[in-house]
């Protein structure tokens, strides 16, 4: 016991700033290679401004040596995030000036790498980005907002008549000392509430991992107390909007592939596209019941929608380990001396792109939207290994159509299918007949976000071969349902039922039971639909989606809008693409081959001199003649 209490009173008596030290050497020790740590002081040393023996970086040259887009405008929100991530683990340390050991940890964490130190946190890098993020004073709601000085002065003064001096910290006078402009979020420990009862959903994993690692856990509790709980913290709307935009170029970059090759597609176009998508994920977030999205539904709707949407990240900080300035075939003979480099050059290997992000655009499907799937479905599911199997403007709205391309197609495939909604009263005979096909409608239409036209998109991810079904249906649990605008939503796969996907006749369903093949006295007519589905109807016209949010069915019900809705809609395009290379496109021409061969042989086969004998046999082995007759099936 007495040890233990030595080791208490050492460990309160030890700095932050010594223990956040003592966590970049951990970090640079184990969680890069020598030459990796080359490569990042070499990036650091050659781009960074310094005063007063400090060498730093600004914004300007964090953002250009990322090559962040100006036109999409997130520069300003990247750099309130490193300056957060670069104070880890003491976020009352935050923003902090970004030396090198603070660069390190930004990278650290942005690329994940944390991982082989920080056995406890490994899931906890969303909690960590939020914060970086969010905002805790109402006064300051964007990180484009410049906060005046009168401002400034009177926090600083609240503080003070608190008894709070956390602001007033020797990195803020040397930050003003090296000549940098006033953070764009002065603090990110402002309006600390007196009570918080949510005191779980506070406690940071990361950082408690980290100071675990170093034998100094007590600290945090001390930090804490300089702290805004993360309850009473919001990222605002459009700071969020940005940054989306941004991970949506950002989605299909390598680790050693320049930005600027992304950038240069950024035409009006292309940002008007971006920001439409942007949007429909926003709107998951329910932005109309709030100013800014919190933490609460942060935390539920990242897992459940969008749970690969911070991974461009990760290959964009991998940039700060990639240094043009070292040739590795002339490390021995070169000095010790660094050349100077233009802070506007990004300091990484230019790759040359062989395939392209996608064979070629759909009516639905772009780079856009494929960065949209990606934050759901592993990219490297989707860029370069995405082939159009299906695509209803080029081989016509039919069930047949879809058969011929997609069947035999080993590998999964994404359907979408967008289309307007229909008004309540069906406005033409075609209409009429397709809402007499379904039940009577009992929910309202869906949530139309910022989509003023009555546009929706839906689609699945089906991770078994499409084939005809009967009896029952297809599908496994990996399969995903979901809604890409004009909100954003994936409902995943339940075990209550298996009523994934069927494909007959009367149309595809997904989450629709299959269809009877004879109407039962007292049954209902009416086409079944699942609590949670998708159903096309056999002329591939109409389309209904239904959400009960009682659940019960196939697909899960939504994890945060808890109401019931209903889209009828007309289709207008509907597209399916393979999610495969070379090699199931090869598996797949294969099956057709053989199948050609034996429908060949069975148009060829000739008959004996007993005619009517032989064509029995044939009729009894289903290879002519009525196939449903009586005595030609085995089952």
């Amino acid at each position: 016991m007495g040890q233990g209490h030595s080791d208490e009173h050492v460990t309160r008596n030890v700095s932050t700033e010594q223990l956040s030290h003592e966590l970049a050497l951990r970090f640079a020790k184990k969680c890069f290679t020598p030459l990796e740590i080359t490569h990042f002081k070499d990036i650091f040393r050659s781009l960074a401004d310094e005063q007063d023996g400090i060498q730093y970086w600004k914004e300007e040259t964090l953002c250009r040596f990322l090559v962040i887009p100006d036109a999409l405008g997130p520069g300003p929100l990247i750099y309130q995030m490193a300056t957060y991530l670069g104070a880890f683990p003491f976020p009352s340390l935050a923003p902090s000036i970004l030396t090198v050991e603070a660069m390190l940890k930004v990278v650290v964490i942005m690329t994940e790498r944390y991982r082989t130190v920080l056995k406890r946190g490994g899931a906890d890098r969303n909690k960590l980005l939020f914060r970086s993020l969010a905002v805790f004073d109402r006064r300051m709601s964007s990180a484009y907002e410049k906060p005046s000085q009168d401002l400034l002065d009177s926090i600083r003064e609240e503080k003070l008549e608190k008894g709070d001096i956390s602001d007033l910290r020797p990195d803020e006078a040397r930050s003003q000392a090296a000549g940098e402009e006033p953070h764009s979020t002065p603090g990110f420990s402002v309006d600390a509430p007196a009570n918080d009862a949510d005191e779980d959903e506070d406690d940071d994993e990361l950082a408690l991992a980290a100071l675990e690692s170093l034998d100094a856990i007590e600290v945090f509790k001390y930090d804490q107390r300089a702290d805004t709980k993360i309850n009473h913290a919001q990222i605002p709307v459009d700071n969020f909007r940005r940054l989306l935009t941004l991970l949506l170029v950002i989605a299909p970059l390598d680790a050693q592939e320049s930005l600027s090759r992304h950038a240069e597609r950024l035409t009006p176009r292309r940002i008007e596209s971006l920001k439409e998508v942007a949007d429909s994920i926003l709107w998951s977030f329910i932005p109309e019941q709030n100013a800014g999205i919190f933490y609460q539904a942060f935390n539920k709707i990242i897992p459940a929608s969008l749970p690969y949407m911070f991974d461009g990240l990760n290959p964009l900080f991998e940039h700060f380990l990639f240094s043009k300035n070292i040739d590795l075939s002339k490390r021995k003979r070169s000095s010790t001396s660094t050349p100077l480099i233009s802070p506007t050059v990004p300091q990484v290997p230019d790759t040359t792109q062989v395939d392209p992000l996608l064979p070629r655009e759909g009516d639905i499907l772009n780079l856009d939207i494929l960065s949209q799937l990606s934050f759901f479905i592993k990219g490297n599911n989707l860029f370069r290994r995405s082939r159009p199997l299906y695509l209803g403007a080029d081989a016509g709205f039919s069930l047949g159509s879809i058969e011929q391309k997609v069947f035999n197609w080993r590998a999964p495939t994404i359907l979408l299918v967008s289309g307007t909604r229909l008004s309540s009263t069906p406005t033409g005979s075609r209409e009429r007949a397709f809402v007499d096909t379904l039940p009577p409608k009992r929910f309202p239409d869906g949530a139309s976000g910022n989509n003023s036209k009555a546009k929706v998109i839906f689609g699945a991810y089906i991770d078994l071969p499409w084939k005809h079904t009967y009896k029952e249906a297809i599908g496994g649990g990996e399969m995903l349902l979901f809604q890409l605008g004009p909100v954003h939503e994936v409902f995943r796969a339940s075990t209550l039922s298996t009523d994934y996907l069927t494909f007959t006749k009367t149309g595809i369903g997904l989450g629709c039971p299959p269809p009877r093949s004879k109407n039962v006295s007292g049954m209902s007519s009416h086409t079944a639909l699942g609590p949670v589905s998708l159903m096309l109807d056999s002329s591939l016209e109409f389309g209904v989606f239904t959400h009960d949010s009682t659940g019960g069915g196939s697909f899960h019900p939504s994890p945060t809008r808890k109401s019931d809705w209903q889209d009828r809609f007309e289709i207008e395009s509907l597209e399916i693409w393979g999610c495969g290379g070379d090699e199931e496109a090869e598996r797949q021409r294969t099956a057709w081959a053989f199948e050609e061969r034996e429908a060949e042989a069975r148009r060829s086969v000739k008959m004996g001199k007993d005619v009517e004998s032989d064509r029995a046999l044939l009729e009894m082995a289903g290879l002519v003649g009525n196939h449903n007759a009586s005595g030609g099936s085995m089952g």
